[in-house]
This record gives C-alpha cells, structure tokens and sequence, in this order.
C-alpha cells in the first residue's frame, strides 16, 4: 500500500520476529496482553492472517478503539516531541530520509485486536511520521482473538 502527499511512503507487512522485545518486555503493554490474555504463540500464530489497513488520526480504526496509539498533538508532544534523544532520534532519521529521498520504504506499524478493543504493538515512530507529513499510514492488523 502507498500513501502519498508531496512525498510517499510505501507500507509493507513488517517482521513479527523484529518486534518481539514488544510483547517481552514493554511495561504498558503487559495489562493489555494479560485482560485480553494473549499469548505470543496466538501473535505469532495469527499475524500473517493480518491485513494492510489505512488508519487515520484517530482513538479509533473503524469501531476498535486503539490503546496507545497517542494519535493526539499534545500526545505525540508527551511521547514523541519532547522524548529523550535516543528515542527521537530514529523518528529524525526517518524523517530526513522522507524529506531527502521523497519516498520510503517503512514495514506497517502493528495493531493487536481483541474483539472492539485494539492496541498499538510496534510503530508509534512510523505511524506518527505517516500523520505528522499530511498522510493517512497504513498499519498490519491482527486479530488475535480466542474466537478466531
């Protein structure tokens, strides 16, 4: 999928392997995989059942609410804007690439969903890129529900 303004970003399915530090060992995500009881073999299990999906700034994607996807300005300013310089610093590479080259090649940002409830697993970097330069970014949504 591509999104494009004056620049472009072109979206692919990301490597669950590569986001793995995600489910292990993130803090404020731990409550989220215990009440919906997600393990990662279900994750691993389920992701390439996922799809591409557009996802505008927004709480929501379509009718599933979207845990810290931080989609807000003053958000993105907590989280992201006044980060620490490690942090930032891979978002200012990625954006002096985009203005430098005029396109990207950037693995989706995941988001785990259980039912309406989702969460965003990996990505608020590239997501907020996508956002920040006027673009609607697509994500890989996974279902990981029981039921499924």
């Amino acid at each position: 999928m591509i999104t494009r303004s004056h620049l472009g970003i072109t979206w692919s399915m990301p490597d669950i392997e590569e986001e793995r530090w995600e489910f292990f060992n993130h803090p404020a995500k731990q409550e989220w995989y215990t009440s919906h009881a997600v393990t990662w073999e279900r994750i691993v299990s389920r992701f390439d059942s996922g799809a591409l999906v557009p996802y505008p700034r927004a709480a929501k994607l379509g009718d599933i609410t979207v845990a810290l996807s931080y989609h807000s300005y003053d958000e993105y300013q907590r989280y992201l804007g006044r980060a620490k310089r490690g942090y930032r610093k891979n978002y200012s590479r990625m954006e002096d690439a985009l203005q430098s080259a005029g396109s990207l090649n950037l693995k989706a940002p995941i988001i785990l969903c259980c039912g309406r409830e989702g969460m965003l697993y990996s990505g608020y970097r590239r997501l907020c890129l996508g956002w920040n330069y006027g673009m609607v970014p697509y994500v890989w949504l996974v279902n990981v529900d029981n039921e499924s």
